[in-house]
């Protein structure tokens, strides 16, 4: 019973994340547009739309279970991603804040790589998926 709390607590925490981080988009496109323009990228109104889905996405995948381990591993890698497009060591100059938001994304990667490997528990899960747990992933 504990484990299957903790599996579904830490599934809400995942999901919780990528749901704000999409509302956020939702709400202020432009401000996401200008932020993702900041660090250099190009198009960044269609970048922004393109991640406010992508988030919305994985929320739907780490909340309910459906294709868990490959949303987890998507997610892993957006988030380094996010880390050193936004918070990377071009960053860190004068600014000790945006080391510690870059080291936090490690922390968020091996919660969902340990999410990835052991899938999205027994109970309240959608069994749909491509990777198998039989094969290590």
């Amino acid at each position: 019973m504990g484990k299957t709390i903790a599996i579904c607590l830490a599934r809400l925490i995942f999901g919780a994340v990528f749901v704000m981080a999409a509302s956020f988009k939702f709400a202020d496109m432009q401000s996401t547009a200008g932020y993702i323009a900041s660090a250099g990228f190009p198009l960044p109104l269609l970048l922004a739309w393109i991640a406010a889905f992508f988030e919305s996405a994985l929320a739907v995948c780490l909340l309910t279970g459906a294709f868990f381990s490959e949303a987890a591993l998507l997610a892993g890698i957006y988030v380094i991603f996010l880390a050193f497009s936004f918070h990377g060591p071009n960053r860190w100059s004068g600014n000790q804040t945006e080391f510690g938001f870059f080291v936090d994304h490690f922390v968020f990667l091996a919660g969902l790589l340990f999410a990835a490997v052991h899938g999205p528990g027994e109970r309240l899960a959608v069994r749909v998926g491509m990777l198998r747990s039989d094969t290590g992933i």
